[in-house]
C-alpha cells in the first residue's frame, strides 16, 4: 500500500521531493528582485504601523521586530512566486 494520497505504485525513493524546486525557484535573480520590492514596501508599511510611536518619539525599537517586518514579506513573496512559477512550469 502506498504511503501517499495519489494512488501511485511507485516506492517514495522513486519520486522527486516536492519543494525542492520551488527553493532554487526562490533564488532565481527575477523572483528575488521582486520580492526585495515587495519586502521593502511592505516593510516599511508594518514598521510605522507596529513602531511608529516609537519613531516618532525617539524612544528605542526593537531591532528584530523591524527586522522581521521586512524578512516575513520577502519570504512569503518569494515563496508564493517560485509555487507560482512551478505551477506553470508543471501546467497545472
Amino acid at each position: 500500500m502506498p504511503n501517499d494520497l495519489s494512488g501511485s505504485s511507485a516506492t517514495p525513493g522513486d519520486q522527486p521531493r516536492p519543494g525542492v524546486g520551488v527553493w532554487r525557484l526562490m533564488l532565481t535573480p527575477r523572483i528575488v528582485h521582486s520580492a526585495l520590492k515587495v519586502s521593502l514596501v511592505v516593510g516599511t508599511v508594518l514598521n510605522v504601523i507596529n513602531n511608529g510611536e516609537q519613531l516618532w518619539t525617539h524612544h528605542t525599537v526593537n531591532l528584530w521586530q523591524a527586522a522581521l517586518n521586512f524578512v516575513v514579506p520577502y519570504c512569503v513573496s518569494s515563496y508564493s512566486a517560485a509555487c507560482n512559477e512551478a505551477q506553470r512550469a508543471r501546467g497545472d
